[in-house]
């Protein structure tokens, strides 16, 4: 765990800070290579990335305060640090993606070609944040025992900045989703190549992510999540508020799949 990246005299780098910028920076990258094969106005897709990207980042702070409202209306002081914090990654994605509903109806593109833009993207720009988050502390797991996978945290700084406990065993849920989220983007960077319909990809992504998520969500120790009914206490007994929007993420996936896979018929139909 190294928090600090670099620390010289007055210039400080967080370790997070540089990974989730490289991470969106080769994640616009990515989605500028792939809107220029899909014959997008790469003018029109800078504006749609930059105020994606701007809403993104409003909404995962956003949830993050709703997801602790007790903790900040007890504290209210608390609340001018979420302007340094990193926020909930689904609350970045539903943010982002009703911005995305309104800016593509406003220009007339196309909800599926934009969404398989989106898709590997997402899942590249993930994969560099999480490691970020195991380089920070954050979003860390519960106590491992004495699991083989378990990691043990000793940085002073990293547990004053983000309440990771030291000198105990628990599980580096970063790292897990940081492998689970490249593999989703490998998986989504072949099938994008022979896709079978505009559309599918995306919907692939929302299918895997909201399993991953789910998933991970097990093994997660922070308290900061929110939950709908049991607690850390009992994880495999429990609800966490990021396991039910997985969950919707995931009906919502597979609706979007059949609905995507039925107008694609029809195109294809059409054109014959």
């Amino acid at each position: 765990m190294h928090p600090i990246l670099i620390e010289a005299g007055p210039l400080t780098i967080a370790s997070y800070g540089f990974l989730f910028a490289l991470g969106v920076l080769l994640a616009i990258l990515l989605s500028f290579r792939l809107a220029k094969k899909e014959n997008i106005d790469l003018k029109v897709f800078a504006d749609f990335v930059f105020y994606v990207m701007l809403l993104s980042l409003l909404g995962a702070k956003i949830l993050l305060l709703l997801s602790n409202l007790n903790y900040y209306l007890k504290y209210p002081g608390e609340i001018k640090y979420l302007l340094t914090s990193g926020g909930t990654f689904y609350g970045g994605l539903i943010f982002g993606a009703v911005f995305a509903v309104w800016f593509i109806r406003r220009h007339k593109l196309s909800y599926r070609q934009l969404g398989d833009i989106a898709g590997p993207a997402l899942a590249l720009g993930h994969f560099f944040g999480r490691l970020g988050c195991f380089a920070a502390g954050c979003c860390f797991g519960r106590f491992a025992g004495h699991s083989h996978l378990a990691v043990t945290f000793s940085n002073l700084k990293a547990n004053a900045l983000t309440g990771v406990p030291l000198h105990i065993p628990i599980y580096p849920t970063q790292l897990m989703e940081a492998v689970l989220n490249l593999g989703n983007f490998l998986f989504l960077l072949l099938w994008y190549r022979k896709r079978k319909f505009k559309g599918q990809v995306f919907a692939l992504y929302m299918l895997n992510y909201s399993l991953i998520r789910f998933a991970v969500e097990y093994f997660r120790g922070d308290p900061d999540r929110g939950y709908i009914f049991g607690g850390m206490e009992r994880p495999f007994s429990s609800l966490s508020l990021p396991q039910l929007i997985s969950i919707v993420g995931f009906i919502t996936a597979l609706v979007l799949l059949q609905g995507f896979k039925k107008k694609g018929e029809k195109e294809t139909h059409v054109q014959r």
